[in-house]
């Protein structure tokens, strides 16, 4: 009698394919993971600047002009909004705010200097509760929160 030493050239092909297949789907589900998540940086660092010119619109009744955003002491330095967000702009008298991400290399390909858009509401003498912002992005749906539509 001879005894069995070792897996067959067969079973061994066999457990190659299945990783193989289980990694094809894993790799980029896990990439389209990470991108969503750095995006999500762009939610965090614009948190302060929404803040103060929603306060500022509220107790002046008209959005902050150019003058007043540099007083308002946004971090809105090219480079330096966050680990994947390049910067914040302000748009003077609107409000808007855009967060730009950083390039490939900081972030993932699908990301890579895209922006995402915080509007004010238009109308400020509308406004009787909570100061609600839209988003948008041109980024895909599938990196955004529910509440942020793709495509501008």
């Amino acid at each position: 009698m001879k005894k069995q030493q070792g897996f067959t050239l067969i079973e061994l092909m066999i457990v190659v394919a299945i990783i193989g297949i289980l990694a094809a789907i894993a790799i980029p589900a896990y990439q389209d993971y990470t991108q969503r998540a750095q995006i999500g940086e762009a939610f965090t660092v614009v948190s302060g600047a929404k803040t103060a010119i929603a306060e500022f619109a509220q107790t002046n009744g008209d959005y902050p002009d150019g003058t007043a955003i540099t007083n308002l002491s946004l971090n809105i330095d090219d480079g330096k909004a966050g680990k994947y967000a390049k910067k914040l702009d302000v748009t003077a008298d609107s409000g808007v705010i855009v967060v730009t991400m950083k390039g490939a290399g900081d972030v993932g390909v699908k990301i890579a200097d895209k922006t995402v858009t915080f509007t004010p509401p238009s109308n400020l003498e509308e406004v009787t509760g909570a100061f609600n912002w839209t988003c948008s992005s041109n980024a895909e749906q599938k990196f955004l929160p529910k509440s942020c539509v793709s495509g501008s």
